[in-house]
């Protein structure tokens, strides 16, 4: 039997619907396969905000020349399309300057990591920070000024919450 070749489409959600319709189709028709839309930036998406973040507001063909600069070559409509949504998910905002469609952060890099972070402390170690530390020094090689960095922090946070308020 000759394995068909699947055929893809999406279509746009409605306002209220957080997840991103995808429509599997052959001959027989086509059936949806929904997707959950990312609570966080996609792989890409925080690779543009870190562009963004390291100088801001740029146009469409620069971003897309960082990006470029940084291995990832990829189509300029590719890049409209992904600040668009960006756009839509109030990660980015966009301004004319001419004819020229200029973008820049909404967001913090302080507010994504936070969010993302908090989200994997929860998914992955059932909101335990400490297994998230104690996982990171097993997983990773620390320096010794970290080390001694990482202590005065822990010591600073532990003053911080004894201090009566």
């Amino acid at each position: 039997m000759r394995a068909q070749a699947r055929r893809w489409r999406t279509r746009k959600p409605l306002a209220s619907s957080s997840t991103l319709k995808l429509f599997h189709s052959s001959r027989s028709g086509a059936f949806p396969v929904a997707r959950r839309a990312s609570a966080h930036p996609t792989e890409l998406e925080l690779l543009i905000l870190k562009v963004l973040w390291r100088k801001a507001p740029l146009p469409v063909r620069e971003i897309r020349q960082a990006l470029a600069d940084e291995g990832r070559d990829l189509a300029h409509t590719t890049v409209i399309t992904t600040l668009n949504l960006m756009t839509r998910k109030r990660y980015v905002k966009r301004s004319m300057a001419g004819k020229a469609c200029l973008f820049e952060p909404r967001v913090t890099r302080e507010q994504v990591s936070r969010g993302m972070l908090g989200d994997l402390v929860d998914r992955v170690f059932d909101g335990s920070a400490a297994a998230v530390v104690l996982s990171l020094f097993d997983s990773a090689r620390i320096k010794p000024g970290e080390l001694d960095e990482l202590r005065q922090l822990l010591k600073h946070k532990r003053k911080s919450r004894e201090e009566p308020r």
